[in-house]
């Protein structure tokens, strides 16, 4: 049990904090009394402290109203962000789409959200976690370096303004370039390997510093130097230098979700079965049934209206015309997805037996969700029907 201190009473909110930086600063600020909240969409593992909390949250979404209940935190950190090394035609659309919603569009409307207390003359200490690739010529990592690139020029205006305003607070730009110890490269997060960055990144919040690039004179002076020296030909050499260090990765950075149904008479049940899914996932794709003759029943509203319908979900980014069985749809080559889900009540029926089975060494998990009671389009059916 930490021991809480004169601290107890400010509040901390870290977006991105189940890994890297951003959990080293909740620990940090934790440690201290401070009352912490991690957001994030992966769950966090283990127990955590007393003071540390978690609050689910997808920044792919358009929704942030879950920051209304934290309007009174003292601390922010925003650490939430990705990308990958590969050549500019490897990405996908929606993972540029992803990548800029993350990296750069989620982390402004978390400012805005925050802009009365930034002109506040009570303490506000807010960091954003940029990159280095922000000041350079980074090719193989274009678009990620736009993303933060972005943020670096935004978060430079915004302080400017702060000043003009007579404002105290500031946001501080957190640029490193490589961070031992994280899982952005597809590591583990070693608290021991990050500690000394995480505390110095409170210092410069507390200090209202605008700018943080660690290893800054032993490393990237001279990086950022070489850079304005001659941009053509350290763009070449960080272009030659990933490519000898066989640093890429042509894997695409999204969760493509798949499910299936009839989606007849759609109702409240059908909505949170696709909120759900969306959850699991960076890239829900639904299959609609042509028709319901698999159960051995008709559907009473037309199949392109069923499409529609589901398609005008906020939590649906594709929908196609279901195959006959889920699996073909991966077999056929019509989407290779990475999660399928279905209902808890296939789990361990000799059809999804073979699923698994034939999955296994595909990447592929099958996600099976648990029944739960409510409406239905069986019993709305019937309803409609013994009404007339």
């Amino acid at each position: 049990m930490w021991q809480i201190n004169s601290y107890q009473m400010e509040k901390a909110l870290i977006i991105g904090g189940v890994s890297g930086i951003g959990w080293t600063i909740a620990l940090r600020l934790a440690k201290s009394g401070r009352i912490v909240t991690i957001v994030d969409r992966k769950v966090p593992e283990g127990v955590l402290p007393d003071n540390i909390n978690y609050q689910y949250a997808d920044l792919l979404t358009t929704d942030y109203k879950w920051l209304e209940d934290y309007k009174d935190i003292t601390y922010l950190f925003y650490s939430a962000g990705f990308g990958r090394v590969a050549p500019f035609e490897s990405l996908l659309p929606k993972e540029i789409e992803n990548l800029f919603a993350v990296n750069t569009v989620g982390v402004f409307k978390v400012l805005n959200f925050y802009a009365d207390r930034l002109r506040d003359a009570s303490p506000f200490y807010c960091g954003v976690m940029v990159s280095i690739a922000a000041r350079i010529a980074s090719p193989l990592f274009s678009i990620y370096s736009a993303s933060k690139a972005a943020l670096f020029r935004g978060i430079e205006a915004i302080n400017t303004e702060l000043e003009m305003s007579g404002a105290t607070n500031r946001v501080l730009e957190v640029s490193p370039g490589s961070i031992k110890g994280t899982s952005f490269s597809g590591g583990k997060t070693d608290v021991s390997m990050t500690e000394s960055l995480g505390e110095s990144i409170i210092r410069a919040m507390e200090a209202h510093d605008t700018v943080l690039i660690p290893d800054y004179d032993s490393v990237f002076k001279d990086v950022i130097g070489r850079y304005n020296s001659d941009s053509r030909q350290f763009a070449i050499d960080s272009y030659n230098y990933k490519i000898q260090g066989n640093r890429l990765n042509l894997k695409p950075q999204l969760t493509v979700g798949y499910l299936s149904g009839t989606f007849d008479l759609f109702h409240i049940g059908h909505l949170n079965l696709l909120k759900r899914a969306r959850e699991h996932c960076d890239y829900l794709v639904v299959g609609v049934h042509k028709d319901a003759s698999h159960k051995g029943k008709k559907t009473v509203i037309p199949f392109e209206e069923r499409k529609a319908i589901v398609e005008g979900v906020r939590y649906v980014d594709k929908v196609i015309e279901s195959e006959r069985e889920d699996c073909d749809v991966y077999i056929k080559g019509i989407l290779k997805y990475n999660k399928l889900f279905v209902g808890s009540d296939y789990k361990g029926s000799e059809r999804f037996n073979r699923y698994e089975e034939y999955f296994a060494d595909k990447d592929v998990e099958i996600v099976y969700f648990p029944y739960t009671q409510g409406r239905s389009s069986t019993q709305l059916r019937e309803e409609l029907i013994s009404e007339k």
